[in-house]
C-alpha cells in the first residue's frame, strides 16, 4: 500500500494584512452525513453521542475533537482534526450504519480561518452574513466571490471559519485578501 500524503488546496503561508490573519487550515477532516428516509432520529442519536448535541438550523456544535454544523434538513457536515481523524467518514459510517449516507468531504472543501480585530469589517465587505449579530456556533451559508460557502462563527469573537469549494480555493483566497486589504 502506498503511503499517500494529503496536500492542502493551496499550501500558501498564513498572511497578516493589517489586523486580519488569513490561514488555510489543511488540518480539518470533513464528512457529510445525510439521514436516509425515516432515519433522522437514529442519526440524531448517533450525532448526539459524538458531538454532545445535534446541530440545529443555522448552528454548529463546536465540540472537541469532533464538531459539526447543520447544512439542510437531515444533513450535517462533521469535522475533526485530520491528524487523528483522517478516516472520519469511515468512522461515521461504522457508527451510523444504514441510517445515513456518509460522504468523504475533506478533498472537496478548502478551509480558511480568518482572525483579527477587523474581521467583522472584512466580513461585511466579503458577504451578506450578519456577522455582528452572530454568536459562537452560528453558521450561515452565503456567496463569497460568486462561490457557495459556509461561514462559521468560532468561539473567539474575532474568528470565523470559511469553507468553500476546493476547486476555487485561489479565487476565495483572492477575495479574502482583497477584503482584508480594503479594511487595513
Amino acid at each position: 500500500m502506498h503511503d499517500l500524503i494529503p496536500t492542502p488546496a493551496l499550501g500558501v503561508a498564513t498572511q497578516t494584512i493589517g489586523t486580519i490573519t488569513i490561514a488555510e487550515n489543511a488540518g480539518v477532516a470533513l464528512a457529510s452525513v445525510a439521514a436516509r428516509n425515516g432515519q433522522t432520529d437514529i442519526c440524531a442519536d448517533v450525532l448526539k453521542s459524538i458531538l454532545g448535541a445535534v446541530p440545529d438550523v443555522g448552528k454548529a456544535v463546536l465540540h472537541d475533537p469532533e464538531a459539526g454544523f447543520w447544512m439542510a434538513a437531515g444533513q450535517w457536515m462533521i469535522g475533526a482534526p485530520m491528524d487523528t481523524h483522517e478516516d472520519l467518514a469511515d468512522l461515521l459510517k461504522a457508527k451510523l450504519g444504514d441510517a445515513a449516507s456518509v460522504t468523504e468531504q475533506s478533498g472537496g472543501w478548502v478551509v480558511f480561518d480568518v482572525t483579527g480585530a477587523a474581521m467583522p469589517d472584512l466580513c461585511e465587505i466579503l458577504c451578506n452574513v450578519p456577522i455582528r449579530k452572530m454568536a459562537a456556533g452560528d453558521v450561515q451559508r452565503t456567496v463569497i466571490h460568486q462561490l457557495g460557502c459556509f461561514v462559521i462563527r468560532r468561539a473567539a469573537d474575532d474568528h470565523i471559519r470559511i469553507l468553500g469549494p476546493r476547486a476555487s480555493a485561489g479565487s476565495l483566497l483572492h477575495a479574502l485578501i482583497t477584503a482584508a486589504t480594503a479594511v487595513a
